[in-house]
């Protein structure tokens, strides 16, 4: 089982893998971690790389093509990322969202301190504009709407939720799935 996981920065999308994989005993990727590393590779931050992906497409490419092998070649893992339920069409897709304050705390304290926020209003700003460039450049390359939330199988608001609790409703839903493994 191949289950991928979307939502707005700060929602929760890495933490939730991690420990989701974990618990299913699961590989997790991350596709965040992936543009962090090509952003840091050329001297960019994330928000630059995102900014530069625009006007030009190999900014999206390797994660995009990596995200497509992973679902044709490996299976029972966790993935977060943006477009990893369009990618791997057959997974279990997840949506995980927050209110813009919620989301601003979670990546202002947050250990990746990379993107480099100043201040809460900081944080809120750039998690806005980060939210339109990916809009952006997902609806130009691929005419794709990733807000909308018919593409998933799953959508929970992860504002006043633990992680423990977020963890155990995606469990309770994949075990509802035709497509989780029967032991």
């Amino acid at each position: 089982m191949i289950i991928t996981i979307q939502g707005q920065a700060g929602s929760g999308k890495s933490s939730i893998s991690k420990l989701l994989a974990k618990r299913l005993r699961y590989k997790h990727y991350s596709v965040g971690d992936l543009r962090r590393k090509i952003a840091r590779k050329h001297g960019l931050t994330l928000i630059q790389l995102n900014k530069l992906g625009e006007r030009e497409k190999w900014t999206d490419r390797e994660p995009d093509e990596l995200q497509r092998k992973l679902g044709k070649e490996k299976g029972n893992f966790v993935i977060d990322g943006r477009t990893s339920f369009y990618f791997i069409p057959h997974s279990f897709k997840i949506y995980l969202h927050a209110d813009l304050e919620t989301r601003a705390r979670r990546v202002f304290r947050d250990e990746r301190k990379s993107e480099g926020y100043s201040s809460l209003n900081d944080a809120e700003r750039e998690l806005v504009n980060r939210e339109k460039s990916d809009r952006f450049r997902y609806k130009k390359y691929y005419n794709l709407d990733i807000t909308d939330m018919k593409h998933y199988d799953l959508v929970i608001d992860t504002t006043k939720l633990t992680k423990k609790q977020i963890v155990e409703r995606i469990v309770e839903a994949l075990k509802k799935s035709s497509s989780y493994p029967k032991k």
